[in-house]
């Protein structure tokens, strides 16, 4: 075990897995009374999981020259909501509280190709979820907050299970072509729902 990995076991103790738990708190209360959220959840990033975003090289070098600082998803949070349309509703309430530093619709790189769709926010971590017994210098400055669908969440759940497990070995092209086509069924869900949405809200029966 090195020294990177000791140091962050002692942060994810000591202050990722409480503030987490205060976080996810303080989003509830945050979104209470928003209509069509299916969860609110929020959590610390794994030991393993950070580890291997520690390792990863960018142009042959070492991407992060100090990871405890540098990686900011080190707690993660994650609003699931009904239709495309109220990602863009549940994200303008999250940003009227919460001060964004970064702000990402994730899609695939061109349109001729089907992956992983999601918007994500890097917030300022609010300083009512940190226990002011916590030892500042293990308590990151920000937060990664994912704003999904039901489809999208679903399909990235899935896709990371299958994808990107420590020691898998690596998915074959077929299969490769297997998830893009289960994500292209994930998107014409998400936008024959929306539509289906937008129909009636249009007819004046408001969804609740």
């Amino acid at each position: 075990m090195n020294q990177l990995e000791i140091d962050y076991r002692v942060r994810h103790a000591q202050a990722l897995a409480p503030i987490a738990g205060k976080l996810s708190t303080y989003l509830h209360d945050l979104m209470q009374g928003e209509v069509r959220i299916d969860r609110i959840s929020t959590r610390p990033k794994s030991v393993e999981r950070f580890m291997a975003k520690a390792a990863k090289l960018k142009d042959g070098k070492l991407k992060y020259d100090d990871p405890l600082y540098q990686i900011q998803d080190q707690i993660g949070a994650r609003i699931v909501t009904f239709y495309t349309d109220d990602v863009a509703r549940i994200s303008a309430v999250a940003l009227k509280y919460l001060h964004a530093i970064e702000t990402q619709d994730i899609l695939p790189d061109n349109e001729w190709e089907f992956g992983y769709f999601g918007q994500h926010h890097i917030l300022m971590l609010p300083a009512d979820v940190v226990d002011p017994e916590i030892d500042k210098d293990v308590v990151p400055k920000f937060f990664e907050l994912q704003i999904k669908t039901l489809f999208q969440h679903a399909w990235s759940e899935a896709n990371h299970d299958l994808g990107y497990k420590p020691g898998a070995l690596p998915l074959k092209p077929d299969q490769l072509r297997q998830l893009a086509y289960t994500s292209a069924q994930a998107w014409g869900a998400d936008r024959v729902f929306n539509e289906l949405f937008q129909a009636r809200e249009a007819s004046g029966v408001v969804g609740k």
